[in-house]
């Protein structure tokens, strides 16, 4: 399995720390507000690379934080006259329920900053003693970045790139630093934030120490993967690599992952621009397992454009994974044939067999989902013209579960549990049945119509009426 490393920027070949076992942690969203489809990129990039390293055999210990103390939390607070924490609360839980819509598993470990001060109060204690941070005047406390030889290794800028010509990625505006470029472990209260006491005055931490000391509590000082989004390298993930390996005197993370950004209709999303969508607002037009669908067909480093269309079309293609797999279930169940595959299904499980082997050389090639998805589509491909009435219950019960699998690694649910239809739409379903059997097949098609209009599309089958969502 191989994977491109940012610190190097290679693909290199995956050796755990420990045998069997990957420590992971990701970056993880700042709760203000409802997550945004930018947001649910790297849940899903990430949640999905979990997933196949237990595919794997894999034990993962999964970390991803909520930064519960930001400004904007503050500045909401301040809004609604309540308590930062009110906000924080309100949005984890928002967060939560729209990652179990996208179908992102839960974190081994969902640690919260403001639960965490104790352990960066001790790194900062810690980075003071080694002379790797000192103390302004006012109380902040500042990283002193020229005491970190490799400063710059993972954005590859190094500090006399970064003083002389890289002014648009400086760390600035601060007083009391050494260097324009050290940056903030600990800052003074203001009139109306929340305040923790330490040594060296009542405030807050700073942002990036938050993820050095969760990442170290929950998965030691050395980690497999560190990962995020592609816009955290410069200055969050740097400065973490500064911190991190100043306090443990250790390289802190072997592997670092980042996904590319995602554009509406080939611009950058912005609430100036009105081209800022929350998942729950998709999630009134679409299943949300459509907008997941549409994130892994990329690659998680490249830049993705998100538009209408592609959505659309991301939609009619899990629709057809999702009619190959049901047509599978019912053959399932009146599977007539031999109980063992004959010979030609032994050749067409053979031809499966090598589109799982493809599947996985995408997935080893630096977790390439767009290619995965394709093997997928040739499944699909092959399901529907080898299984019928006539098929073995073994060749369609392995065809079925192997589709199954390899879309559950990539948190796509094949099988649509739909919620009990109301009493008012089930009464105008028999209604139409009523009609057709009188013969009024006007009415019929005019009860049909309806329905359609509330999204409830009718199909008459050899087994009678089915429906779905439109």
């Amino acid at each position: 399995m191989k994977i491109f490393n940012t610190l190097s920027r290679r693909k290199e070949e995956f050796v755990p720390l420990e045998p069997g076992k990957v420590k992971m942690y990701v970056c993880g969203p700042t709760v203000y507000n409802y997550i945004h489809i930018g947001n649910a990129r790297p849940m899903i990039v990430f949640d999905t690379v979990r997933r196949y390293f237990e595919y794997k055999g894999y034990e993962v210990n999964f970390v991803s934080n909520f930064t519960d103390v930001d400004d904007k939390i503050i500045n909401k607070a301040l809004e609604e006259g309540v308590d930062a924490s009110v906000i924080s609360e309100r949005f984890i839980a928002e967060c939560r329920k729209d990652m179990a819509g996208l179908n992102v598993k839960p974190a081994t470990t969902h640690p919260q900053a403001t639960k965490e001060i104790e352990g960066m109060l001790a790194m900062i204690h810690t980075l003071i003693e080694k002379g790797h941070a000192y103390v302004a005047a006012d109380g902040t406390v500042y990283f002193r970045t020229e005491s970190f030889p490799e400063y710059g290794k993972l954005s590859h800028k190094n500090l006399d790139e970064l003083q002389s010509g890289f002014r648009e990625i400086k760390v600035t505006g601060e007083e009391g630093k050494e260097d324009p470029n050290d940056f903030v472990l600990w800052k003074p209260k203001k009139e109306g934030e929340p305040y923790w006491e330490s040594p060296w005055c009542e405030g807050r931490p700073g942002w990036h120490i938050e993820c050095s000391v969760m990442a170290k509590r929950y998965l030691g000082d050395e980690i497999d993967i560190h990962a995020g989004g592609e816009d955290l390298i410069f200055p969050h993930h740097e400065n973490e690599i500064a911190q991190s390996e100043c306090a443990n005197g250790k390289p802190f993370a072997k592997y670092w992952m980042h996904n590319g950004f995602l554009n509406i209709d080939n611009k950058k999303m912005s609430k100036s621009l009105g081209n800022f969508f929350t998942v729950r607002e998709i999630s009134e037009k679409y299943d949300l397992q459509v907008l997941r669908f549409f994130m892994l067909g990329a690659h998680y480093r490249s830049p993705l454009n998100f538009s209408a269309e592609l959505m659309e079309a991301s939609k009619n293609g899990l629709e057809r994974i999702r009619t190959a797999v049901g047509k599978l279930a019912e053959l399932q169940q009146k599977a007539q044939g031999a109980v063992s595959m004959t010979a030609a299904e032994q050749e067409n499980a053979a031809a499966v067999k090598d589109l799982v082997a493809k599947y996985e050389a995408a997935m080893d090639d630096d977790f390439n989902t767009a290619d995965a998805v394709s093997a997928i589509f040739e499944l699909v491909k092959l399901s529907n013209s080898t299984a019928d009435e006539k098929s073995s219950p073994a060749y369609v019960s392995y065809l079925k579960e192997t589709i199954e699998k390899l879309c559950d690694v990539m948190g796509i649910v094949t099988e649509v549990k739909h919620e009990a239809l109301d009493a008012e739409i089930e009464a105008m379903i028999q209604a139409r049945q009523e009609a057709r059997k009188a013969k009024n097949y006007a009415l019929a098609d005019e009860i049909r119509g309806k329905l359609s209009d509330m999204g409830i599309i009718l199909e008459d089958t050899r087994e009678g009426v089915k429906w779905k969502r439109a």
